[in-house]
């Protein structure tokens, strides 16, 4: 096989968040600006995907006031700095098939301005023209600086406490080129 190259469709992909406290949990979504991956000789596969911070959406609060100082605070130095880091980053730095369209994958994972590892399992269906991932990433924030409410820098916190882990559940629509 030649290597194939795939240009993320960014209106038909989609990145859902879901980030949890002791209380409950938050969702929303968050844009992608750009992507591609290319499928080479044998299996190998590369690819990277930025996601701009500054799109994070709350859909679980209905009270436009609320919902706005919430997405203003995710913006805010407490977490994204998306002023400051409007990109976020995640590249495949190795990628091995498995079965039924799977593929065991590391990257590096960059959130304001800091990188780390990251080993997740893409699920690729593709034909000639159209290939679409999927794969769920779980982030812990405390590794990229994001401390607000952790229970690893701060204490006697009670039901204000907000778990360090949130979930990125991401769909890709990409097309040949």
């Amino acid at each position: 096989m030649d290597t194939k190259n795939f240009k993320v469709n960014t209106e038909n992909s989609t990145i859902d968040w879901i980030g949890r406290k002791v209380t409950g949990a938050h969702n929303g979504t968050i844009g992608i600006k750009d992507g591609n991956f290319t499928f080479g000789e044998g299996s190998s596969m590369s690819g990277k995907f930025v996601i701009d911070t500054r799109s994070i959406k709350i859909l679980d609060i209905e009270d436009a006031e609320t919902n706005a100082q919430f997405a203003n605070h995710l913006a805010s130095d407490d977490f994204f700095n998306s002023e400051q880091f409007p990109e976020a980053y995640f590249e495949i730095t190795h990628a091995e098939p498995g079965d039924e369209n799977l593929y065991y994958a590391k990257g590096d994972l960059t959130i304001k301005g800091i990188t780390h590892p990251i080993d997740t399992s893409l699920h690729i269906v593709k034909t000639e023209n159209v290939a679409v991932l999927d794969t769920k990433i779980v982030v812990d924030r405390t590794k990229f600086n994001i401390k607000f409410r952790s229970s690893n820098f701060f204490t006697n916190l009670g039901d204000t406490l907000i778990y360090n882990n949130f979930d990125l559940n991401i769909h890709f629509v990409a097309e040949a080129y």
